[in-house]
Formats: structure tokens, C-alpha cells, sequence
């Protein structure tokens, strides 16, 4: 993955958010779970608005796993038809907010509805230049990182390449996330601190941030609390400190 010049660390460029809580809010409120996926919704548009509104180009939201196809079938598919729900009612806004939609995981295991809402969102808003939004559905990192790794194979096989001369560049040209720049900032909500095979390879060098608040309730103020813990970290991607702080004056001294 391409490092981002030293003087440029500060800018969150690329948001990535594991949107985990809403089964909890609803049980929280003996409601059903369905409950907090609807709220859960209602926070992403709060969400999308509040990132375009700040500046931030790409925002990356785990939507539905590959490990959720295991939850019960009533679940699955209330959370798909609010999925279509959602791209239906978010249409005219993403073209007049300039919102890009991009969609990565496994589209085979969605059914065929699925697949041609998501694709006419995806060219209806292809010319979106404010903030591309990322939905990962039917998403699992591993299974991307195999995914990516034989199409690699079968590229060699079928050129007659080397094997030894793959690098990063060539493995991230196989990957769903191909010319989006990587995550700068995690966010994982409702207290639980894991990844859950979420984007494993861009991660690599991600600010990770947990909160205790639910989905549901994450909001303007707590993105907000996120961001400015991130405005005070030092990124260093395998750097020293000394270079951390010679570097921008070295910068410029260079442009000066």
C-alpha cells in the first residue's frame, strides 16, 4: 500500500466504521431486533451527510458479512429488503449530494434483486465527486484476500509470469477495494474491540477507535469524538519520532 506523505497524516481521507449495536439497542428497549436494523439505518444517513458535510472523501461502512448468512433467515431478509428500502430512498440524494456508491464482497451469494438495485445505484451515482460511499456486503477480508489471490494465480498461469515478481501494487489491483486509498481511521461501535474479518489487508496501518455507544445512537457529537482523538495520534507507519518531526521541516525546506 502507497504511505501517505508525512505531512498529510492528520488529513482522515478515508473512514472505515464496523456499525455493530443495533440487535443490543433493540433488546435494550424489549423491541425486536428488526427495530434496531431500521434505526441502525437512520443512523447511516445521519452518518453519510455528517462525513460529506465534513470533508471526508470516502467513507467504508460493513454493512453485512459473509458470516451473517448464519443469522436466521427472517433476518437475513428483513436486512436485504431494508437494503433495497435504503437505495430507494437515498436515490435523489446521493445524486444531488454528489455521493458516490461502491459496493464490494461476494455479490454472487445476494439474490438477483439485490444485485440490480446495487448496480443501477452504482451507475446511476458513478459520477458522484463529494464522497464515495462504500458498502460492504456479503463481505468477509478473508475471503476477499482468496478471492484476489487466485485471480493473481490465474493471471500468471494465463501470462506466463512470474510468481516471484507479484508485489503489493499487482495484489492490490485484485482486491474489491481496487483505487480506494486505505482506511486512516476505525471505528467500531457498541464496546467490542475486533476487526471481525473487516477489510484485513487496508487495515494494515488504520487508527482504530471503539466506543461503547450502540449504533443506534452514534451520532454527529460521538463522530465527532472519534475524529478528534484521531486529530491527536501520531502515525508513524514503522517510523521513529525523530523522523516524525524532521521530515515536515525537511518538507519545507524542499518546496521553500
Amino acid at each position: 500500500m502507497s504511505k501517505p506523505l508525512l505531512s498529510e497524516q492528520k488529513n482522515l481521507q478515508h473512514l472505515a466504521i464496523i456499525m455493530d449495536g443495533n440487535g443490543r439497542w433493540a433488546k435494550q428497549r424489549n423491541l425486536p431486533r428488526i427495530a434496531g436494523h431500521n434505526q441502525g439505518v437512520q443512523t447511516v444517513i445521519n452518518i453519510v451527510d455528517e462525513c460529506a458535510r465534513q470533508g471526508i472523501r470516502y467513507l467504508s461502512l460493513f454493512a453485512f458479512s459473509s458470516e451473517n448468512w448464519g443469522r436466521p433467515s427472517q433476518e437475513v431478509d428483513a436486512l436485504m429488503e431494508l437494503l433495497l428500502q435504503f437505495l430507494a430512498s437515498q436515490r435523489e440524494q446521493m445524486l444531488e449530494n454528489g455521493i458516490r456508491l461502491r459496493v464490494i464482497g461476494d455479490r454472487n451469494r445476494l439474490s438477483e434483486a439485490v444485485r440490480r438495485a446495487l448496480t443501477a445505484a452504482e451507475v446511476e451515482t458513478a459520477s458522484g465527486k463529494n464522497l464515495t460511499l462504500v458498502l460492504a456486503l456479503s463481505y468477509g477480508g478473508r475471503d476477499e484476500i482468496l478471492r484476489a489471490t487466485r485471480l493473481l494465480v490465474q493471471q500468471a498461469l494465463a501470462e506466463g509470469g512470474d510468481p516471484a515478481a507479484i508485489n503489493e501494487q499487482d495484489f492490490e489491483s485484485c482486491l474489491d477495494t481496487l483505487g480506494l486509498p486505505a482506511p486512516d481511521l476505525l471505528i467500531r461501535t457498541s464496546g467490542e474491540m475486533r476487526i471481525s474479518n473487516f477489510l484485513l489487508w487496508q487495515l494494515a496501518y488504520a487508527e482504530l477507535y471503539f466506543t461503547e455507544v450502540l449504533w443506534p445512537d452514534f451520532d454527529a457529537v460521538e463522530l465527532q469524538k472519534a475524529i478528534d482523538d484521531y486529530q491527536r495520534r501520531k502515525r508513524r507507519f514503522g517510523l521513529t519520532d525523530d523522523q516524525l518531526d524532521t521530515e515536515p521541516k525537511l518538507q519545507r525546506e524542499t518546496t521553500d
